[in-house]
């Protein structure tokens, strides 16, 4: 479908949507965004939610994330909280608080709660020594209780890795992984200080096969400077012979007035915008001609995997991991800067490593920032999370789970609504609103459309990256 859509005179028509609808926008890995995020909310209300939703009646299932922030190098590309050393015996310090504040955490949760879903990322959860995996895996394993076939993720970075730690994370219970391509350009990898070659990626997933990793997602990005459709494609080629389950294709999210270390990435390198939506439709083209199910928000994935059953379904979901097989966990963030996100309310650790030290050391919870939902947060994301997963809105169960006239609530979101219809991003039959091929390249833009502070952020500085 997609290949008859994006060619030609509908190719055209398509960059020109793009166009129109590019301009900078949350991505909605939570509702409402980290902006919103205060100071006035802590540890004391972090801990009142968790004991709240923590009682006899609960039983909800756990996800647990663990941010390790440490890299050898730095990617000049990279968005991510990250502390670019070489000296590993930083993590001497950081794995002991890590574990300590494992301790604080497992001491609130009931026991027999269990943990249906774990990812490590980074930074590089890989920096991490073997023995260091190994002995943090049975550490986790001792304070939580995991389900029978939990879906248990990691980050690799190929620089660096070796099969022990391969070895490592699956003697641990990982079954799947997460690496980082970008581009096998060499030209693109100079650019961004991300050398890595084409026999490292594949050493990585090869040995990862070989002990069994039942899942293996590649992450590409699009909008790097020098990058070109005809080059991107030669990148395409490799990654579809080398036969992920699944591929993210972000858009490179330029924001060097919050990532001063972009700025090493010349700006007039970077691909104009016509050849960067030149490349998102050739992306798209080539990755669905191959059998790849186009999720939405710059997922792909086979069409057996579970994200694409989950999606079938309805019961996909989104959250600072991006799409997500289990929805109604409640998700604990540990390490610095990881965010929670329990019952009614986010909370994320402090951002600094002293700061995040200090807390723990103390024995307190390292809560800095966060907020709690109103009544309208849980209405809004619950639309938004239903268009950017499921991709249709039935907006007659909205109205009866939360007691609302949809039309008359929505008054201002149904106004901004109608040029997506109009351009064909959106229909509707009936009480039922539907996202189309097409809109699925806007899902950003049509979730803006409900959120209530979007208005507000527009009058401070920039704070998101652009939609497309």
């Amino acid at each position: 479908m997609w290949k008859s859509m994006l060619m030609g005179e509908i190719e055209t028509s398509v960059i020109e949507l793009l166009k129109k609808f590019d301009r900078p926008g949350p991505r909605y890995t939570s509702y409402p965004t980290a902006p919103l995020f205060s100071e006035s909310f802590g540890k004391k209300e972090y801990e009142e939610e968790i004991a709240r939703t923590n009682g006899a009646e609960s039983g909800s299932h756990l996800s647990l994330y663990f941010h390790f922030p440490f890299c050898d190098t730095l990617c000049y590309f990279c968005g991510c909280t990250t502390i670019i050393t070489n000296n590993r015996h930083r993590l001497d310090e950081y794995v002991p608080r890590l574990k300590a504040e494992i301790d604080l955490l497992s001491s609130r949760i009931t026991p027999g709660r269990q943990v249906v879903q774990m990812h490590w990322g980074g930074g590089t959860p890989t920096y991490l020594e073997p023995e260091q995996i190994r002995d943090l895996t049975e550490y986790i394993g001792r304070r939580f209780t995991f389900g029978d076939v939990p879906e248990v993720s990691v980050e690799i970075d190929p620089r660096g890795l070796t099969f022990e730690h391969l070895q490592a994370l699956r003697q641990g219970g990982f079954n799947r992984i997460s690496l980082g391509v970008q581009d096998f350009n060499q030209e693109v990898q100079q650019a961004i200080n991300r050398n890595q070659s084409e026999e490292l990626t594949l050493r990585a997933i090869e040995n990862s096969r070989k002990l069994g990793f039942s899942s293996i997602n590649f992450d590409l990005i699009y909008g790097l400077p020098h990058q070109t459709v005809e080059t991107f494609d030669k990148t395409l080629e490799k990654v579809i012979g080398l036969g992920p389950n699944r591929i993210a294709a972000y858009n490179f999210a330029y924001v060097p007035w919050i990532k001063p270390h972009q700025k090493l990435i010349r700006s007039e390198d970077l691909p104009s915008p016509d050849m960067k939506l030149r490349i998102l439709t050739r992306i798209i083209e080539r990755l669905t001609s191959a059998g790849y199910v186009y999720i939405g928000m710059d997922h792909f994935a086979k069409a057996d995997d579970e994200l694409t059953i989950a999606q079938r379904q309805k019961t996909l979901y989104r959250n600072f991991q991006g799409y997500s097989t289990n929805a109604g966990c409640d998700l604990f963030g540990l390490g610095m800067s990881a965010i929670s996100h329990v019952g009614k309310v986010y909370a994320q650790n402090s951002k600094h490593l002293d700061e995040y030290y200090a807390a723990i050391d103390k024995g307190l919870i390292p809560t800095s920032s966060g907020y709690r939902m109103t009544p309208d947060d849980e209405v809004r994301k619950d639309v938004i999370m239903r268009l950017m997963c499921d991709l249709v809105l039935d907006v007659r169960d909205v109205e009866e789970r939360f007691r609302i006239n949809f039309d008359e609530y929505f008054k201002s979101s149904v106004d901004q609504l109608r040029p997506l219809f109009d351009d064909g991003l959106l229909t509707q039959e009936g009480r039922t609103i539907r996202v189309t091929m097409q809109g699925r390249l806007f899902l950003r833009n049509i979730a803006m459309c409900f959120d209530a502070y979007l208005p507000g952020f527009r009058l401070q500085k920039p704070l998101f990256s652009r939609t497309v």
